[in-house]
């Protein structure tokens, strides 16, 4: 049986990124090889090979109850017999899951799974952060021979135990008559689970190939790990709700997609267990009848286009696969499902790495370029200076020798401005990080939690973190700001040494504070949510979850804030690094041509010799300058994401 078309475009996917990262590589060998390169473009490319080969996508699934989202899961993407099912799949544990579970596989690290203890939630540290500390979370190797030890292995991630209500309360996950709490037994606990999120580590084709799966708990579960809520699900990059067909959606799955699921892009509704309908309802006729209603139902209730909609039987579709009975994977409505997320998340995905891939590399080029047309307008400058000395006396090359000389001090003169202009462009960029700055950041995180906690009323809660975000907010506009100061300088500076010296500078790139404003717009407005689902509580209670709230909020403004550094990092060298360059180059050039005629006036080199060296060079210019343009063209290349049509594939 051929492979699905979401299989297929993701393996094509995989194979881009690694021949582009392959052509990116050659052409820093290239840079390098020719003396074109230097310490920070060699890092920028580097750091671009990275980014591709470690790019991910992720996709999430998430279901109010057992509604069959492992045998979904395996259905998708796991049939294909290369590799033994994941043992929590091929064994359809009735277990819910109570742990939110990452499918991935780092190269760096043996099969193993990785669990992160229930304890931790007491903490203001978020999953992510304990990311940073192996040494938080504990180890269950794998042995990807045994599917039996395997089995055994993943019984852990859905482990229970029993703790003290407060303990419980601590963690988040138990208040005193709050909904959906349990009373606590005659010894005071209550059951919570083991651990707070699970890594399995498994070596996998697809997910070596960088697909993420993420197996999300029901909703008191999600609704208790704020940072599915904040940041997970949110940047998924694709999310699907799964329901069953017989019961559609209930209260609860609406509850979980409304509260938990944002709307954008790669958002899909699965109806699965269809093939409890097929007898039913009695004849074909009458099945798709009953089917097409659960589908406008479930389209009504979630405010979801049907199209995005999909009707399936992930069991009977995953016993097609292994048996290749095409007549009843048809049947199973799976190919729909995976044709819709092949070619929604696939180019989606490839345009956002492309662009990002693309604006790079031409900024780069593009500074390679303007380098060797530079020096290449030198050569023929002096070439164009000395074939006119042809019989010319010794003091006519005197002449041309103090001409050089104080076009030399000139352009020192100028560097002298650069160096001040470099000044003041440190003073904006200090101001810049200064309002970025997670120094800044920590202290708004502290007084505001301060704040909350000296509260007994709801307005000073309210108030504390109204303030916090005008805080965060301002930190990044005023950093706007310095980027708009900035962006002004540096392009006054590339005008004037291209009017002047005759660089040829494009414009700097542009950069934007709006995607990190909007983030935090989207994260007040989840608090704006979560608080006006509160203040109906009582006063004690709500200030315990808003507090933990918040710390998880703010958790996420610092991921925010450390994205937007980092961004500004790039971008600055970006703007700084093809002027750098180019004031070497020239600097490097004017030397070359002092000393050039200081060697013909002195007799040490004849001027023909002279005029031969410099065509030489020329020449080697040339060829440069062809190579380059041979070298764009095939990154250009490169970056087309073209997929072997499916039929050719199989």
């Amino acid at each position: 049986m051929a492979n699905s078309s979401l299989i297929h475009e993701f393996r094509a996917y995989g194979a881009w990124r690694a021949a582009l990262c392959q052509r990116i590589d050659a052409y820093r060998r290239w840079l390098t090889g020719n003396d074109l390169g230097d310490a920070q473009a060699d890092l920028r490319l580097q750091q671009l090979v990275e980014r591709l080969a470690e790019d991910r996508l992720v996709v999430a699934f998430v279901a109010e109850h057992l509604n069959g989202k492992s045998e979904l899961i395996n259905a998708i993407f796991f049939a294909d017999g290369s590799r033994p099912l994941l043992p929590p799949i091929a064994a359809g544990t009735p277990t819910r899951t109570i742990c939110p579970t990452e499918l991935l596989y780092d190269r760096g690290k043996p099969p193993r799974i990785e669990l992160l203890p229930i304890e931790t939630r007491a903490t203001r540290a978020s999953s992510t952060e304990f990311k940073r500390f192996p040494e938080e979370w504990r180890v269950i190797p794998l042995d990807t021979q045994s599917a039996d030890t395997m089995l055994r292995a993943y019984t852990h991630v859905n482990q229970t135990k029993r703790v003290p209500a407060e303990d419980a309360r601590r963690y988040g996950l138990w208040h005193p008559g709050a909904s959906g709490n349990s009373a606590p037994s005659g010894d005071g606990t209550v059951e919570v689970p083991c651990w707070r999120h699970a890594v399995i580590n498994f070596p996998h084709p697809l997910l070596e190939q960088g697909l993420v799966i993420l197996d999300t708990p029901g909703l008191n579960n999600i609704g208790a790990d704020l940072e599915l809520t904040l940041s997970t699900l949110p940047n998924a990059h694709a999310v699907l709700l799964v329901a069953a067909a017989d019961a559609g959606i209930t209260s609860g799955d609406l509850a979980l997609w409304r509260e938990q699921i944002v709307p954008r892009r790669g958002r899909f509704a699965v109806l699965n267990k269809i093939d409890g309908l097929w007898d039913d309802l009695g004849s074909d006729a009458q099945t798709g009848v009953g089917i097409a209603e659960q589908i406008d139902d479930c389209s009504r209730l979630l405010e979801l286009d049907a199209a995005r909609v999909f009707p399936v039987s992930a069991q009977r579709g995953l016993l097609a696969k292994i048996s290749g009975d095409d007549a009843l994977l048809a049947r199973s409505g799976l190919p729909q499902l995976e044709h819709a997320l092949a070619t929604e998340l696939i180019p989606a995905r490839h345009e956002i790495m492309g662009a990002l891939v693309r604006a790079e590399i031409q900024n780069m080029t593009n500074a390679t370029r303007s380098r060797l047309e530079a020096r290449r307008r030198n050569v023929l400058d002096q070439l164009q200076k000395l074939e006119y000395l042809r019989g010319k006396n010794r003091s006519m090359i005197g002449v041309m020798m103090q001409k050089v000389g104080s076009e030399k001090e000139s352009f020192a003169r100028e560097l002298a401005s650069y160096q001040a202009l470099r000044g003041v462009l440190s003073a904006h960029t200090d101001r810049m990080y200064t309002h970025l700055g997670m120094d800044a950041l920590s202290d708004d995180w502290r007084r505001a939690s301060e704040e909350m906690r000296r509260s007994i009323f709801t307005p000073g809660v309210r108030s504390a973190m109204t303030r916090f975000f005008r805080n965060v907010r301002t930190g990044l506009e005023h950093s706007a700001e310095q980027v708009a100061e900035i962006s002004t300088l540096m392009a006054a500076m590339y005008r004037k040494f291209s009017d002047e010296h005759g660089l040829r500078l494009t414009a700097p790139p542009p950069f934007s504070m709006l995607r990190y404003l909007k983030e935090i717009d989207r994260l007040e407005k989840t608090y704006q949510r979560r608080f006006n689902t509160l203040v109906a509580m009582l006063t004690t209670e709500k200030l315990t979850l808003m507090q933990k709230f918040f710390e998880t909020l703010a958790s996420q403004v610092k991921r925010c804030y450390g994205y937007a550094n980092r961004e500004a990092d790039l971008w600055l060298q970006a703007i700084m690094a093809p002027m750098d360059t180019q004031v070497r180059e020239h600097q490097m050039q004017l030397r070359r041509r002092l000393e050039s005629i200081k060697r013909i006036h002195q007799a040490t080199d004849t001027l023909e010799d002279r005029i031969e060296e410099l065509l030489a060079v020329e020449r080697g210019v040339r060829s440069q300058l062809d190579a380059l343009e041979k070298r764009c063209t095939t990154l250009e290349e490169a970056l087309e994401f073209r997929a072997v049509p499916l039929a050719q594939a199989a």
